[in-house]
This record gives structure tokens, C-alpha cells and sequence, in this order.
């Protein structure tokens, strides 16, 4: 008994599927990277806003760097020149010193004046994004059969 089979058509049809994969990895990431970063915009909203700076300064990019051929890598985080207290709420941090706004809307530390140290606790925003890390995957799954289907 013999059985042949011939797999030359299956290899051009995996050559041409290549192609879209590549094309449908970055419009896949992107539907990831936006569920996390609008957990991430919700979760600095549920803070609650001084300046708002810090949620003007959440932002989502397409890196570069990071991506190859059939790997796109998009970075969810916010921005430390315009928020350059963000780890601060994120992680917490002892206040030792007076603080104020000045004229400019900013905020300052006034190191002539210390205060007695006051814990401030942490109010993450980053890190509770992560347990939105399986709906995200699930948002580029369903971004990926969508490319792959036009």
C-alpha cells in the first residue's frame, strides 16, 4: 500500500498567508494596546484630577525599536515630562516637605520647609491594567481573524 501526497499547493497558500499575517500584526497589537490604555486613562480618571496633567499625559505608541517583520510592539505608559509625579502616585511615596502650586500651575517643593513625614499611598493606575492583560489578548485575536478575513 502507498499513499502519496503533495504538498506544493499548501506551500505557495502558507507563502501568500505569510504576507497577510505580517500586514494584520500591527492593526492586532493596536486593538490590544487599547484596551490596556483605556484601562489606564480610566483608572487615572477614578484618581480624580488636580491639574490633569497626569491624564493628558497617558499615551499609547506603535515602538519601532521594539517591532520586526510579523512583531509589532506597541507601549501603553504616560509620559514623565508632562507628569513628572506619575510614579509617584503609582508606587506611593513619603511627603517630607511643604508643597505648593506656583502661578504657573505647577506644582513645587519648598525643601526650606519640611514637614513632619506623611506616608502617601499608593494609587496605581499601570499596574491594575494588567489584569486586563486576557481581554486584551482576546482584542487582538478577533483584530487578527478580521485582518486575515478581508
Amino acid at each position: 500500500m502507498k499513499i502519496s501526497v503533495d504538498t506544493s499547493g499548501l506551500a505557495s497558500a502558507l507563502f501568500e498567508l505569510e504576507d497577510d499575517i505580517n500586514k494584520a500584526v500591527r492593526p492586532a497589537a493596536q486593538a490590544g494596546a487599547q484596551v490596556l490604555y483605556d484601562n489606564v486613562k480610566q483608572n487615572v480618571n477614578r484618581i480624580g484630577k488636580v491639574t490633569g496633567n497626569l491624564s493628558n499625559s497617558i499615551y499609547q505608541v506603535y515602538s519601532e525599536r521594539q517591532s520586526t517583520e510579523g512583531k509589532a510592539v506597541y507601549e501603553v505608559s504616560w509620559n514623565p515630562r508632562k507628569a513628572p509625579h506619575g510614579h509617584l502616585v503609582e508606587y506611593g511615596h513619603v511627603k517630607k516637605y511643604a508643597v505648593y502650586m506656583g502661578s504657573d500651575g505647577k506644582w513645587y517643593t519648598n525643601k526650606n520647609k519640611p514637614v513632619p513625614p506623611v506616608q502617601i499611598a499608593a494609587q496605581p493606575f499601570m499596574r491594575p491594567a494588567i489584569s486586563k492583560f486576557n481581554e486584551a489578548m482576546d482584542a487582538v485575536k478577533d483584530r487578527l481573524i478580521e485582518e486575515l478575513n478581508k
